[in-house]
């Protein structure tokens, strides 16, 4: 869960403390937002939020794509696409 005064740093806190907040980063699964001049300028996000972070995107873009194909009626039946994989593998 997102908890305000120890997930949001200025850039400064980060430079000193940068070991630290790597580490809370990665236990605790909790991205901190980094400010810069009072704006929120980035995110520090641990490597395994990230990635499933950009799985979930992936998975959303193939979905959506896959809708727009269905509703274009850019589609093929289960027994054509068995003979297409069929014919591709001989």
């Amino acid at each position: 869960m997102f908890n305000l005064p120890k997930d949001i740093r200025p850039i400064s806190y980060i430079k000193a403390h940068t070991a630290e907040m790597v580490k809370q980063v990665e236990e605790k699964r909790n991205p901190i937002v980094i400010t810069q001049n009072g704006e929120a300028k980035a995110v520090l996000l641990d490597v395994e939020s990230y990635q499933n972070l950009i799985d979930a995107i992936t998975l959303m873009k193939v979905i959506s794509i896959g809708e727009n194909d269905f509703k274009n009626g850019a589609t093929v039946m289960q027994e054509e696409l068995d003979g297409r994989i069929e014919r591709l593998l001989e």
